[in-house]
């Protein structure tokens, strides 16, 4: 079977693989599509995702398919179920495991990090990582599941209420994802900040931001914001986090910086100002609630998806040859 395959750091190969042998617990899903996220930028530099990945292996942590082959055992899902695919496969036996704080798991393992994923025909996942998807919901929507279940989980580990006012900084996929589901938990007024004019006004347009604020044009954030999510990664744009806030508010550090990334930050402000800073992983229990909020049409991301691509394209992608991503599919069996 067709499979694109990382043979080292930042070098692909198109090869012809066996179809994958299922296991009792587990399922075959012929790949639908595959989102590609900063975390395969990240992998294919040879930088850690949410785990190493080892070449060989086939990248592709967010897929969307339809399921070609059930194990002995397996009896959530059947032949010809459309799916999603929770790529990460937690060990149960750890302290945080068993502190009921899988997401911490000390030997965590992933589709497409660890083992392979959806940049090919077909892949194995535990049945217990996959997700039956209702018909209003299409394959290419679902490949989105994973991202939002991130962001969900970043959601729930605030305080939120309505008479907040929130701040989302960056414009990418995953701002525009917090800006909905921001509202989603009810959160009346959310604004966003990032660096791209048609991204910004996408989200006042459609999806009901308030104010925009363009940084690259010097544009001024207020330091009035009960919730600032910071969702770029970089180091200037989590001083911006810290500056934006008023007293008593929550910021959620959610962007993905290097892994030797530091910022500088205030500690008199946070002191002052009684700070709460909060990091986000992932989590499990997110993915059913991601699913329910695609299917409902709360969370809309078919205007964020900005590229359908193959998978000889893939490296394009990643390498910054494709201009203007904001969030990129790969087509591998399509909605077959």
């Amino acid at each position: 079977m067709k499979a694109l395959v990382l043979t080292g750091t930042k070098q692909f190969e198109i090869q012809d693989l066996p179809t994958p042998e299922v296991k009792s617990n587990e399922v075959l899903v012929n790949t639908a599509y595959a989102g590609i996220c900063g975390t395969d930028r990240a992998l294919y530099a040879g930088l850690p995702g949410s785990a190493d990945a080892v070449p060989p292996i086939v990248l592709g942590h967010e897929n969307s398919g339809i399921v070609a082959k059930v194990g002995a055992d397996v009896t959530n899902v059947k032949v010809g179920d459309r799916v999603a695919v929770d790529p990460n496969i937690y060990c149960g036996e750890c302290e945080y495991c068993l502190t009921d704080r899988p997401e911490l798991c000390d030997h965590l393992s992933a589709v497409g990090v660890t083992r392979d994923g959806g940049l090919e025909k077909s892949f194995t996942a535990p049945a217990s990582v996959v997700y039956q998807i209702p018909d209003n919901v299409s394959l290419k929507a679902a490949a989105t599941t994973e991202p939002i279940s991130c962001a969900v989980h970043g959601v729930k580990l605030l305080k939120l209420t309505p008479y907040q006012k929130a701040l989302v900084i960056g414009d990418g996929f995953m701002g525009q994802l917090f800006v909905q589901l921001l509202q989603a938990y009810g959160v009346h007024q959310v604004d966003l900040a990032g660096v791209v004019d048609e991204k910004l006004n996408l989200n006042k347009d459609k999806f009901n931001v308030k104010n925009i604020y363009n940084t690259a044009k010097g544009d001024k954030i207020p330091a009035d914001y009960d919730v600032v999510i910071e969702a770029v990664g970089l180091p200037q744009t989590q001083e911006q986090a810290v500056e934006a806030t008023k007293k008593g508010a929550q910021v959620l550090m959610f962007g993905v910086g290097k892994p030797d990334q530091h910022f500088s930050m205030n500690t008199y402000e946070v002191y002052q100002k009684q700070l709460t800073i909060q990091g986000s992983f992932i989590n499990p229990y997110s993915f059913k609630d991601s699913i329910a909020l695609l299917a409902s049409g709360k969370v809309n991301v078919e205007p964020l998806i900005s590229h359908e691509v193959e998978l000889e394209q893939v490296e394009d992608v990643l390498n910054g040859n494709v201009k203007g991503v904001s969030k990129a599919v790969v087509k591998v069996g399509g909605d077959k």
